[in-house]
């Protein structure tokens, strides 16, 4: 066999991670690197929410490739993925190029996960992607440039975020403190403005110790924001939404942020999956495939009591330099190390300068926490880019 060749799909958190490791740790004749993605930049999909208020402008939470990525030791393809072939050991693209691996790493991110529920993908937006965020925020926009031509359609001036979870607390946060922004640039009353985030579980932030769940929900309602907890939506339309209660509320502003399935593409491709998640080994592998690796929101690792690891970009990190080490160990014939994450702490943002965090069994509130997801971002972004990404990309 000649020089191996590792594919990377995917320049996320655990694609671009295990792509970085392996730059790190093999010399340039060792294997032949392809990291294939949509586009020539990675995002910060924890940022996300940010720009999708207006908060944060959407180029804050992308991080260009070409500066991190080393051209003598990976080969970068500007390409979206339609299929892939484990038995040929090929990926296809959507240009038509066919592109072959000896080791596959699959790193396609995730899908929103609709749970069946009618008309969500015709009508809600979703914040996955820098474009998607950017449609996000002008369309905010719109609704009130509209709203001053049509004054009756209070509709216009109601916005919907379903879930409670991670991503529609920290969008509610953004969200409080833009508002009143485009009430002042619009001339809008405040009052008119309303925004419901609807959760179908008993709590907000289900897993996050009572007490700051609680935090979270009265720092958001002094922003403006009103909770439906244990309220399924049952419909989206056009016009609003209807709600399990029988209820309807009108807004053309629907915002799902209620949970994601793996890419459909690996279910596609013959893997075994739930939920679009490929249940891995310990070693990140795909059953039955030696030499296909899954990372980030593609892939499904259990905890000791046998529950699912929420897909985070703190495993899907932890996932990518574990996979790069094993793939140079494997490339000069050492043995992989098990994947165990070790995970320091759950932070989550509500706006500028407020926040909530568990680290180990300490609870952080306010300023402290927000203090705290800022210093989680740096290393981060210090991590993939060094000092100079970080001076770059830091808020204070």
């Amino acid at each position: 066999m000649g020089t191996p060749k590792i594919l990377i799909l995917g320049a996320g958190y655990g694609g671009l991670l295990t792509t970085l490791q392996l730059q790190k740790k093999l010399n340039y004749n060792e294997a032949e690197i392809t990291l294939v993605n949509k586009h020539n930049y990675h995002y910060i999909t924890t940022w996300l929410h940010e720009p999708a208020a207006g908060t944060a402008p959407a180029d804050h939470a992308r991080v260009s490739l070409d500066g991190i990525l080393n051209k003598d030791k990976v080969n970068f393809v500007k390409g979206t993925v339609q299929a892939i072939q484990p038995e040929e050991q090929t990926v296809t693209l959507e240009n038509g190029e066919v592109l072959s691996y000896d080791y596959l790493v699959i790193g396609l991110g995730s899908e929103p996960e609709t749970f069946g529920i009618e008309g969500l993908k015709e009508h809600a937006f979703s914040i996955r992607s820098i474009n998607a965020v950017r449609n996000i925020r002008e369309h905010i926009e719109y609704m009130f440039s509209k709203y001053k031509n049509e004054p009756d359609r209070t509709d216009y001036l109601t916005f919907i975020v379903g879930g409670a979870g991670f991503t529609g607390i920290e969008f509610c946060g953004e969200l409080g403190d833009r508002l009143p922004e485009l009430c002042r640039e619009f001339d809008v009353d405040p009052k008119l403005v309303k925004v419901y985030c609807i959760e179908a579980a008993p709590t907000a932030l289900p897993g996050f110790d009572p007490e700051l769940i609680q935090y979270a929900m009265d720092v958001l309602e002094r922003k403006g924001i009103e909770f439906k907890i244990g309220t399924p939506i049952k419909q989206c339309t056009p016009d609003g939404v209807l709600l399990a209660t029988g209820e309807e509320i009108k807004s053309k502003t629907v915002i799902w942020a209620a949970g994601v399935r793996g890419n459909s593409i690996v279910e596609k491709a013959g893997f075994e999956v739930m939920r679009g998640r490929v249940k891995v080994d310990e070693y990140l592998r795909a059953p039955g495939h030696e030499n296909v690796f899954v990372v980030g929101d593609c892939a499904l690792i259990f905890n000791e009591e046998g529950r699912p690891y929420p897909p985070t970009a703190q495993i899907a990190v932890q996932e990518g330099e574990t996979l790069g080490e094993n793939l140079a160990a494997l490339v000069r014939g050492d043995l992989p190390q098990k994947f165990i994450p070790h995970l320091q702490g759950t932070l989550a943002s509500l706006g500028k300068g407020e926040g909530i965090g568990q680290v180990g069994s300490k609870k952080l509130f306010g300023s402290t926490a927000a203090m705290m997801k800022k210093a989680s971002d740096l290393r981060y972004l210090y991590k993939i880019g060094g000092v100079g990404l970080a001076m770059k990309k830091v808020k204070l």
